[in-house]
């Protein structure tokens, strides 16, 4: 017997957001309405249309799951199996992070480099290094017509997943998914290359939302004691590979542009613009570009 049995539709997405108000979920109406939602196959208009309708007893029992999981901490893009990235619908996996609207910041601000460098539309050559879910790749080929990209990970899982998202929109054709450390696996000459790698000091993961810690794979989030240690890694790598006048965009937390930016530059990368900030105000979009012959 669930709290949904004998409910109308409109009546259960109620008493679900009653719940998640209980449990302190900030976004209890709008998860309410995803879930009930997801658990009916309807979208918005869906459920309006079927608002007095009671749920079937197969549906009651889908969004009490539903309910179950989401009061325990799991976000409700895990629930889903997807989320939207740049307006691109990407499965998840448990291999992959959750993208979130701060990397969007990554992608428009290595787009407004390659805008300020010329026409979008050319041919060129770019990297996402520990691609993931493929986000940060899909996004930017989105964008980039005539653009080649390649997403390293080490995960075989999480590469699965970003070459399932890339032939799901369309991508296949231009993106190339390989198994390696940051960029190891690559050679030859970059036109951009773009990461957003784990920067969580390791002793602040207990004290990340439980959405965070026990759903996103922790080597996608821990970054050592200082949360530095894949920038210091990758940063020298990538340089390698750029072509003059190219940029690498990476993704920081909150306080690491400074120590991120001395690490480009000790890499031969000199500053390509001022951090850019995401919604909340924090510089969340670092780049360094590799000097002009």
């Amino acid at each position: 017997m669930t709290d949904f049995v004998g409910q109308t539709v409109e009546a259960a997405r109620r008493v679900l957001a009653a719940r998640l108000k209980t449990a302190a979920i900030e976004s209890a109406e709008l998860d309410a309405r995803i879930l009930t939602g997801h658990a009916l196959g309807l979208n918005l208009t869906g459920l309006i249309s079927v608002a007095q309708r009671e749920l079937t007893s197969d549906e009651s029992a889908h969004l009490e799951e539903f309910a179950r999981r989401r009061l325990a901490g799991e976000p409700v893009a895990r629930i889903l199996g997807e989320k939207e990235f740049w307006g691109l619908p990407l499965q998840l996996s448990s291999a992959t992070l959750v993208p979130r609207p701060d990397t969007e910041t990554v992608v428009e601000l290595a787009l407004e480099l390659l805008r300020a460098g010329g026409d979008l539309a050319l041919p060129m050559r770019i990297a996402d290094l520990g691609t993931g879910s493929g986000a940060i790749l899909l996004a930017l080929l989105s964008e980039l017509p005539a653009a080649e990209g390649f997403g390293t990970d080490i995960s075989e899982a999480a590469l699965q997943t970003a070459a399932a998202n890339a032939a799901c929109v369309g991508l296949s054709e231009r993106a190339t998914f390989i198994a390696c450390d940051y960029a190891r696996g690559l050679s030859g000459s970059f036109d951009l290359i773009v990461s957003n790698p784990p920067y969580v000091r390791s002793a602040d993961i207990g004290s990340l939302a439980v959405e965070v810690r026990n759903h996103d794979p922790l080597a996608a989030l821990d970054g050592g004691a200082d949360g530095l240690d894949a920038y210091r890694a990758l940063i020298p790598q990538a340089a390698g590979l750029l072509a003059p006048g190219a940029a690498l965009v990476v993704e920081a937390g909150e306080g690491q542009s400074g120590p991120i930016q001395a690490l480009m530059t000790s890499a031969g990368l000199m500053p390509a613009t001022a951090p850019k900030a995401d919604l909340a105000g924090i510089p969340r979009a670092v780049a360094g570009h590799k000097m002009a012959r």
